[in-house]
């Protein structure tokens, strides 16, 4: 039952960490190319998206994570699962406190009503992905190491 956890998590946890890989060096880069104000509208959809997707996502890793670290205590790999654990709730930390907060205004923007530093908001929002990726990227490889 254990190693069903463990693979499911991994699995879990590593989709996770391609979908923000992938918003972070592909889809961000394809969005600021566009013409005009596509790349404006694409950012807000992608906002409204994965806004509501990303939570569930990030909390339902967390508790896997955790479940893993419970069911495995005392096993030479737990202390990975812990950390992963912890790099996994500072992910989630810095959603709430420095991601959400800009992802919030900037789903709403439109060309009409986005506000004169739209693009200083959505370079500060990517500056903080970066790290937040590079976050979770951090616990997926501990998890993965924990299962050697």
């Amino acid at each position: 039952m254990l190693s069903a956890l463990e693979v499911f998590t991994i699995v879990v946890v590593g989709l996770m960490v391609g979908v923000e890989f992938s918003v972070a060096f592909v889809m961000n880069r394809i969005l600021d190319a566009l013409p005009g104000d596509a790349g404006q509208l694409g950012h807000a959809h992608g906002g409204r998206m994965l806004g509501a997707l990303m939570p569930f996502w990030y909390i339902g890793s967390l508790v896997l994570v955790a479940v893993w670290a419970v069911a495995a205590r005392g096993d030479g790999a737990t202390g990975l699962v812990v950390a992963a654990a912890a790099l996994l709730l500072l992910s989630v930390i810095m959603s709430i406190l420095l991601l959400v907060p800009i992802n919030n205004r900037n789903r709403t923007w439109t060309p009409q009503n986005r506000p004169a530093d739209w693009k200083e908001q959505l370079n500060r929002w990517q500056r903080w992905h970066y790290l937040r990726v590079a976050v979770i990227v951090g616990a997926f490889a501990l998890l993965a190491t924990a299962l050697t």
